[in-house]
């Protein structure tokens, strides 16, 4: 099968394009390189041993992301390309849905002019926003809570209402939760440029000495000591699960969602700790004001992930933080040479 990864040099995108490589399929990667290193995608060739086509250019251009579409005339599209801070886009707003949204609609106009008629999308749990109930299942209704959850929300509508007027093709959307961690060889993994807007990235830095201590937003939410709980997810577990969406939509038509995460949840203090012991590293912490769209505690139902694409998470939070730890020691600057 012939896959066109969007943001393939990318964090999640970089795992997945190793994947899929590693289970034979024809690939192009499409990337504009601005939150993301090209060198991630010569590991991912070392590692598999694989050649792929590069197409660098923006989601955002229309002829750019045509003219990768209509040269390699892809079966599936995995779309990662986007931005993906909560707090940032509270800040900027605009360049969100712009990015996100505005470049999707530029993404399936490409689609349909090469006959590609399948995408997986990379979409996120915060589009349920705070839970009526926990854990999370895909019937729980979205109420997103910051631009960038609003951004995904629209794009899943987007893409259903396309799936919609254009019967045969088929959209799978998968909501993460939040991915950690690193591949087993410790040659790929987050590598955050400037100021982490995750946790685990944060936490990482500080243990290599990069940060003298980690902000930790807000300890006054009702969970059990006071900080925000996610449901984590090992990196590797969420490109498998974007390899069986694939087989799925190959074989599938119209709109289906899946949560991807554990069912798990662990509050920052519990990550900290079991990066303490993952590392051998203490983590200095402060505790600051609450962060602007975030929520007090997230967890998945991932069962319907397991029922219909065959999919489940294998690795526990010990296992996040040794790959997670081991990346950052041997990529001390991550992937700057």
């Amino acid at each position: 099968m012939k896959i066109l990864l969007t943001g393939g040099a990318g964090y999640i995108g970089s795992h997945s394009l190793l994947k899929v490589l590693q289970s034979d399929h024809e690939v192009m990667v499409f990337d504009n390189f601005s939150k993301a290193s090209p060198e991630a995608l010569e590991r991912v060739k070392r590692l598999s041993n694989k050649n792929f086509e590069v197409h660098e250019g923006d989601i955002r251009d229309r002829a750019s992301i045509t003219d990768a579409c209509m040269a390699f005339r892809p079966d599936i599209v995995i779309h990662f390309a986007g931005l993906k801070a909560v707090g940032e886009s509270v800040e900027q707003p605009l360049s969100y849905y712009e990015h996100n949204v505005f470049g999707t609609t530029q993404l399936l106009r490409a689609m349909e002019k090469s006959g590609c008629k399948n995408i997986v999308f990379s979409s996120t749990a915060t589009v349920y926003g705070s839970p009526q109930y926990l854990p999370y299942d895909e019937k729980h209704p979205l109420a997103p809570e910051s631009p960038y959850a609003k951004s995904k929300m629209m794009v899943e509508h987007i893409i259903s209402d396309w799936n919609i007027a254009n019967p045969d093709t088929t959209g799978v959307i998968l909501r993460y939760f939040n991915p950690v961690g690193a591949h087993e060889s410790h040659e790929i993994g987050e590598d955050p440029q400037g100021y982490p807007n995750n946790l685990m990235p944060f936490v990482q830095q500080v243990a290599i000495g990069k940060r003298p201590f980690l902000h930790i937003h807000g300890n006054d939410y009702d969970t059990g000591d006071g900080t925000g709980v996610r449901d984590y997810i090992h990196i590797d577990d969420l490109a498998q699960a974007h390899l069986d969406a694939v087989n799925f939509a190959s074989k599938s038509t119209g709109t289906h969602h899946f949560n991807i995460g554990t069912g798990r949840g662990y509050s920052v203090l519990e990550v900290v700790t079991a990066f303490e012991a993952a590392s051998g590293k203490s983590i200095p912490n402060k505790i600051g004001p609450r962060r602007a769209g975030n929520i007090a505690e997230m967890a998945a139902d991932p069962q319907k992930a397991k029922t219909i694409l065959g999919w489940s998470a294998r690795y526990d939070m010990d296992a996040m933080c040794k790959s997670a730890w081991g990346f950052q020691s041997q990529n001390p600057n991550g992937y700057e040479k």
